[in-house]
């Protein structure tokens, strides 16, 4: 570098620029360097502007909106009949539990829907009608970035597959409390009403525990671990 070179630093972007002073130059160029400062500042200041918003808190506070957490915990116990199940209500109260603590779901109805026969409200009881209702309820208005549970602790069969899109030719079924009198619940309809409405980055996790529930999704891959 020239023994009368001066670098300057930019206090907005950091660069560093070199000028060359004479002794009757030096308040000309000094002026030069005060303009360039003042450019990068001014393309500086609009690169910040289009690279972010001017209120950060409100641009945060706006996408934590679009975020949510919402579960469907379903309890099945099949009470006063032979096939009564024991076990399941519990099921639910833990899976509660683990939504709340571990993965901070917000502990009211909003987000999370409790349908057992121990609940009071009739529109909590798990039959067909609610299930499938509640099943709706779930993933309504999801957006980018939610987060959705289903979780069924209860019977399943099986049925005749009578639209033909089967292998086995059998379609997979959960039985809500009232399936003798109401009928069941298809893996059609699971997949139809809370799969395929799916938007992408929206995640849903679904755990059922109840028998023929491998492909209760009714997905296009099914896992094979003999492979």
């Amino acid at each position: 570098m020239p023994p009368h070179a001066i670098q300057h630093r930019c206090l907005v972007c950091h660069t560093v620029n070199t000028s060359i002073h004479g002794d009757g130059l030096r308040g000309q160029d000094q002026g030069r360097h005060c303009s360039i400062s003042k450019w990068f500042k001014y393309e500086c200041n609009v690169i910040r502007q289009k690279q972010m918003p001017s209120d950060i808190s409100s641009y945060s506070s706006s996408q934590e909106q679009h975020i949510n957490k919402r579960a469907l915990l379903c309890g099945v116990t099949y009470r006063k009949k032979k096939l009564m199940l024991k076990g399941t209500i519990n099921d639910v109260k833990n899976m509660k539990e683990l939504q709340v603590k571990r993965f901070h779901f917000p502990n009211d109805q909003d987000h999370i829907r409790v349908l057992t026969e121990e609940e009071k409200n009739p529109n909590s009881i798990p039959t067909k009608k609610n299930i499938e209702e509640s099943l709706k309820w779930l993933v309504k208005d999801c957006k980018p970035g939610d987060s959705l549970v289903f979780y069924f602790s209860g019977h399943g069969l099986r049925q005749p597959d009578l639209i033909e899109d089967e292998r086995d030719g059998y379609d997979e079924t959960i039985c809500p409390t009232d399936f003798i009198q109401e009928g069941m619940i298809p893996d059609n309809y699971i997949n139809s009403t809370i799969v395929s409405p799916l938007k992408v980055g929206v995640k849903l996790h679904a755990i059922v525990d109840s028998c023929h529930s491998g492909t209760i999704l009714d997905l296009i891959y099914v896992y094979d671990r003999e492979k």
